[in-house]
């Protein structure tokens, strides 16, 4: 069987982006319109750069799509259409939406000539989980659907087979959202500021004290220890809510808990993903958000384990031979809020992994490795296979940690001989192993010496922003640095 290279998409928050992305190995990017797509902060592309971002993609023989995904109220549904038209003009190579009432306006718009018939992508934001709703929104004039996150390599093969004709598009790396694919709530409930309306604010990712607690014969949840909340109580059996309370105080620690709930409640009712019993499953907690002080709020498990907050980072890209082999057609990088290193690393390890697969070449475990050079918060293979619940959670940390190596710079020019003036990002120094990321192909440096912008011998570039001259030979024009660790 001949299998056909997939779409490697790639993030766009800038037209420096999309020049790395491009370089490093993308086939298309996506950018959004600042006020109607997710990321309405962080993002440049406005109508003159989505001109230009179109106008450079093209000339490369490259695709540009434009994200306009929200979830629109009343408000937004007339400027939404006003301010959609001029970049529908540009001639954009698709439109990515998810609001039913918005796609339905604009194939409106399209089919009465009043518009350039540009495609229309179903954004993951409509959480497409089965082939029935494939089939309808292909009905609905839609050309491609960017399924759920959520969805296994069995459940994406069983749509592919149902339905042949039209283009399916998944998630391979980036960040995860603890709700279906970004319908949560935790932002607009903290600052008034809607995930769906492009204003997340990560809350997902704050601090948490977890408090163990219990509910009263009316259904309310209690902390522990509280007069009357013991009767409902669904913890720790032959243990009563004052000691419980005690155990699992302020410095509660989830593994200690799951040990211990294991050899306690062996026979619990609910199942992870893979079959197994969750002891955890029947427990009620409440969580304290650091800067909220007493504001308890409940969290209760589900049978499928743990996915309230902070998510571990979708890594696919062992993966990708099995969404080749199923037919996908484009497989999607998320991180419009990312570094140029972020999209120049994932850019380069991906294509490299679609390239192998489609040669029929073995996986290479070391692009695991190169992967591990960006900043992330752990990484999990999603739903894309089923697994324990803890492996989809990071219990430690709610920041993203660099494992392997830090970017440290970018090199902004060259003389002719071979010392290249670097815009810094990170702290590093000389004798550091530095590796220069370049489309040509990466290498690994000790560096020798380093001079400031004046010439002046230096040992150190103490981070951003400065300039400094370092001697790299070619190739290294456009290169990104990163500092091994």
């Amino acid at each position: 069987m001949t299998l056909r290279a997939p779409e490697l998409l790639l993030p766009a928050g800038s037209l420096a982006h999309l020049r790395v992305a491009f370089d490093f190995g993308a086939d298309a990017v996506y950018a959004g319109q600042p006020r109607y797509s997710l990321r309405a902060r962080n993002n440049e592309f406005r109508l003159e750069q989505i001109a230009q971002g179109i106008a450079e993609a093209h000339a490369r023989g490259k695709r540009f799509f434009v994200t306009s995904n929200l979830i629109a109220h009343n408000d937004k549904v007339r400027t939404c259409l006003r301010d959609l038209a001029p970049v529908v003009a540009l001639r954009p190579d698709a439109l990515i939406m998810a609001d039913a009432g918005l796609i339905m306006l604009v194939r409106e718009e399209m089919e009465r000539g009043r518009w350039p018939e540009v495609p229309i992508h179903l954004s993951v934001q409509a959480n497409t989980t089965n082939w029935a709703a494939v089939k309808f929104w292909q009905r609905a004039g839609v050309a491609r659907i960017i399924l759920s996150r959520e969805l296994s390599l069995e459940e994406i093969a069983q749509i592919r087979d149902a339905c042949p004709d039209m283009e399916l598009e998944v998630f391979v790396h980036g960040a995860l959202c603890i709700a279906y694919s970004g319908r949560c709530l935790l932002s607009g409930y903290f600052n008034r500021r809607d995930p769906n309306q492009g204003t997340c604010t990560n809350a997902c990712r704050w601090g948490y004290r977890t408090h163990a607690a219990g509910e009263t014969d009316a259904g309310d949840v209690q902390p522990l220890g509280t007069a009357g909340c013991g009767a409902g109580y669904a913890g720790t059996a032959g243990m009563d809510g004052e000691a419980e309370a005690g155990r699992l105080g302020a410095d509660f620690d989830f593994a200690r808990e799951q040990a211990q709930a294991e050899a306690e409640q062996a026979t619990a009712r609910a199942t992870t993903g893979d079959g197994r019993r969750h002891p955890l499953a029947d427990r009620v907690w409440l969580l304290e958000e650091a800067s909220r002080p007493g504001e308890l709020m409940p969290v209760m498990e589900d049978e499928h384990g743990t996915y309230i907050l902070n998510s571990r980072d979708l890594r696919a890209v062992e993966y990708v031979q099995d969404l080749v082999r199923i037919g996908v057609d484009s497989l999607k990088i998320e991180g419009r809020t990312k570094s140029v290193y972020y999209v120049a690393r994932t850019a380069q390890v991906y294509r490299r992994a679609i390239d192998d697969a489609v040669a029929g070449r073995p996986f290479d475990p070391a692009l695991l490795a190169e992967l591990d050079g960006l900043a992330s918060r752990g990484y999990t293979s999603g739903l894309l296979v089923r697994r324990p619940a803890q492996d989809y959670q990071n219990y430690a940390s709610g920041h993203s940690v660099p494992k392997r190596s830090q970017y440290v710079g970018d090199v902004v020019g060259v003389r002719a001989d071979g010392w290249a003036e670097v815009e810094t990002k990170n702290r590093f120094a000389v004798g550091d192993r530095l590796e220069v990321i370049h489309p040509r192909g990466n290498r690994v440096v000790t560096l020798a010496a380093m001079q400031d912008a004046e010439g002046r011998a230096i040992e150190v570039a103490a981070g951003n922003p400065l300039r400094v001259w370092v001697p790299l030979g070619e190739p290294a024009r456009g290169a990104l640095l990163a500092r091994l660790s």
